[in-house]
């Protein structure tokens, strides 16, 4: 699909990657519902802040009533608790859970009618290169993420026959508020990233790789797990 007049719900616009890929949707000449759980708090010039929670359902369906002209939902919003699957607080890999599997899946079943209705269009999820690299010490993210990955390729499926396309993004750490901690030579550019994920769009393509460790990760994935 074409970035010039879509209109965009970017769940978690309120900063980090979301908001780069709002304030680039805007600068291509979409229209833009910049989301977050406190609207208040965005900040894309040109585009119309919107309430969304992706882990309540009534905010979700009330967005999607607002957004009733949508073609193109960008599910970004997620969270990251550090949480490990054995000992970790067990609410934390819940919550996990609901924001980055059940918050994509609730708005893209909101969403879905709202853009098939439109003519059709896309969906972009944001994913990681932990969809496929599972490291002890970020257990539950990388579970939701994984989660995500096989929730994006099916609905892929299901939604082809509706004229919409599913996008996903992988990418590794980005110099971002989540990644704070992480050295400045290992984190990607979120804006370069923005950029990549919207071509990706245009072009159609199932999945974009952001960055030189998900696309080696991907490439690894017939290699057999390490023993303990």
């Amino acid at each position: 699909m074409e970035i010039k007049d879509a209109v965009a719900v970017v769940t978690g616009a309120n900063r980090g990657l979301g908001r780069h890929l709002a304030v680039q949707l805007v600068q291509r000449g979409a229209k833009v519902y910049a989301a977050a759980r406190r609207p208040e708090t965005v900040d894309v010039p040109g585009a119309v802040p919107l309430a969304l929670d992706v882990t309540d359902q009534e905010s979700v369906l009330a967005a999607a009533r607002v957004a009733s002209d949508a073609t193109l939902l960008v599910n970004n919003a997620g969270i990251s608790t550090a949480a490990t699957l054995l000992t970790g607080d067990l609410e934390a890999v819940r919550h996990e859970m609901e924001t980055n599997f059940f918050g994509p899946l609730a708005t893209t079943r909101a969403f879905a009618p709202v853009i098939e209705a439109n003519g059709g269009g896309s969906v972009l999820n944001v994913l990681s290169v932990l969809s496929w690299l599972h490291p002890a010490g970020l257990g539950s993210y990388a579970a939701s993420k994984a989660a995500a990955w096989a929730q994006t390729d099916a609905l892929r499926e299901e939604l082809a026959p509706r004229n919409i396309a599913v996008t996903a993004l992988h990418v590794g750490y980005m110099n971002t508020d989540m990644a704070a901690g992480v050295p400045a030579d290992q984190k990607a550019d979120p804006a370069d990233v923005a950029a990549q994920a919207l071509a990706g769009i245009e072009e159609g393509l199932a999945e974009v790789l952001a960055d030189d460790v998900s696309r080696y990760v991907k490439q690894s994935l017939s290699a057999a797990p390490e023993a303990a």
